[in-house]
Parts: structure tokens; sequence; C-alpha cells
């Protein structure tokens, strides 16, 4: 899903001509994969055995790769949209809906139990801080006018 959603997202930036911001959707997510894949490998924490989970999953348990992806993917989005409106409202909004999904997601996980609650709670803060580090360069972008201000939308 988070896949769909980036290549939508990507797709739409780039047909409304905001290559800069679609790089950095672009970025922001292949980054992620990069940084949780090589963490997996390091770490390489086996799953949980305290019963059968409910998917069969073979990469290493922590961090957990939802967690981090969907932190970072609907964080950086929610920032993005944030940026590009004026209304206060909106802005809390995006950004509630990404935590909310965000959070969801990573509860799901260890329901599953595919994680650790650990393996989440690293998840979602190695996504945290990778998508406030890709908002902090969409904000310099913006400055720097490579990316589209806030507007009246």
């Amino acid at each position: 899903m988070l896949g769909i959603v980036s290549f939508v997202v990507v797709a739409y930036l780039l047909l409304a001509r905001s290559r800069a911001a679609a790089l950095l959707v672009l970025a922001a997510v292949l980054g992620g994969v990069t940084i949780n894949s090589l963490l997996k490998i390091q770490f390489a924490r086996p799953r949980p055995d305290l019963f059968v989970p409910a998917a069969k999953v073979f990469t290493a348990s922590f961090p957990s790769g939802h967690a981090a992806l969907s932190a970072i993917t609907y964080m950086t989005l929610a920032a993005l949209l944030a940026r590009m409106t004026v209304s206060p409202r909106l802005r809390v909004y995006f950004v509630a809906v990404a935590i909310t999904l965000t959070f969801m997601i990573g509860v799901s996980r260890v329901y599953l139990g595919v994680h650790y609650p650990t393996d989440v709670l690293a998840g979602w803060c190695i996504g945290s801080a990778w998508a406030l580090i890709c908002w902090a360069i969409m904000t310099r972008l913006q400055h720097r006018g490579r990316i589209e201000p806030p507007g009246d939308r």
C-alpha cells in the first residue's frame, strides 16, 4: 500500500510540474527503505516466537519496516501538504491523519505477532526522525524557491 501511495503522489507531483517535491518524496521513501534494510541487517533480531504469528515473515524483526516506512511515507506527505497550505486546521488535519495511520500500522504488527513492541517503537522513531530530516530539507528548498511555498489553498 505504501508503494502505491508513494507512486501515486510522485506521479501527481510530476504531472503538476513540481519536480523538486516529487524528488523529495521519492528520496524520503527510498532513503527510508535503505536505512531500515541496513538496520535490519545490522541487528538481525529474530522474530517473536511466543505464539504462531498470523503472517509468515522472513526478514529480521528489528526495526519494524512497516512502522518505519509508514512513519516516513505518511509523515513526509503530511509535512509536504502542511507546508503547501496556509490553513492551520488543514495542517493539523494532515499531521493527525499521518500520526493515526502510522500508529494503527505499528500496533497491527504487534497484534499480528510479527514484531515485539520495541521493534515497532524503534521503527516509529527511525521513521519519524527521517521524516523530520526530509521536512527540514523541504523547508530549506521552499526558502530557496525550489518547492512551491504555502499559498492560498
